[in-house]
């Protein structure tokens, strides 16, 4: 059986001995049915694993002794930061758990004039919440040590205005491949619309905020499948895919 693997938003200190914040409590109790005497692994996104021992579990507190950490998480060679366009729910849930398996440093949600999703207020504050809950879960199920950025959400508009490094925008009119790009650098900006895709002034405002459009091949991919694309593409051409 895999060894439990759990994000907590405390400092850890080898030896130490932590009541787990209620959230943890829930899922190691109640859904993994650990107990005292079982063995898991904390991290708090900083970098490194901590094996711990359950001293006492209920369904009201975990208590559990750290052990000393593992080696920290090699830095990323290629810094990859995607503005990704909002699209409806489970579509972007799948887009940010599937990039950060692929080694995403920093996602910002995009406001693009095409989204079919509206969020404002108390329910854009829910939403970014619930985003960064599918971050942790995808750190957790793919053993990063260190967690990804998740921006706040803004408009295309303001993002490009903010300069990045090496900015592609994904475009399938684009004359050149992905594949053929020379190699960025250490960090690489990649602009993804949303469902109905940019539309053409959206388009001609990245080129002039100086985006350069590149193609993933001959066919148009769903927004939630064109990151997993380019990120399989940068990683294995540039990135930690490569060896």
């Amino acid at each position: 059986m895999r060894q439990a693997r759990v994000f907590v938003d405390l400092d850890l200190e080898a030896g130490n001995v932590l009541s787990l914040p209620t959230p943890a409590v829930l899922h190691l109790v109640q859904v993994l049915r650990l107990r005292g005497g079982d063995g898991l692994m904390l991290f708090n996104g900083e970098g490194r694993d901590y094996p711990a021992v359950i001293l006492d579990a209920n369904r009201h507190r975990v208590e559990v002794r750290l052990g000393e950490p593992g080696p920290p998480e090699p830095p990323l060679p290629l810094q990859v930061h995607l503005g990704l366009g909002i699209s409806k729910g489970e579509r972007m849930d799948f887009a940010l758990q599937k990039a950060v398996e692929l080694g995403v440093a920093e996602v910002t949600p995009l406001f693009a004039g095409r989204a079919v999703v509206r969020l404002d207020g108390e329910r854009l504050t829910k939403r970014l919440e619930h985003w960064q809950g599918v971050v942790i879960a995808a750190c957790e199920q793919s053993g990063r040590r260190r967690l990804p950025r998740l921006h706040p959400a803004e408009t295309l508009e303001s993002w490009l205005t903010k300069g990045h490094p090496r900015p592609l925008l994904l475009d399938p009119s684009a004359d050149l491949p992905l594949t053929d790009l020379p190699p960025p650098g250490p960090a690489l900006t990649i602009l993804i619309g949303p469902e109905g895709g940019l539309s053409p002034a959206e388009r001609e405002r990245a080129y002039r905020a100086g985006f350069a459009g590149v193609r993933l091949g001959p066919r148009i991919l769903r927004t939630e499948t064109a990151p997993l694309v380019a990120l399989a593409i940068a990683q294995s051409q540039w990135g930690d895919l490569r060896d």
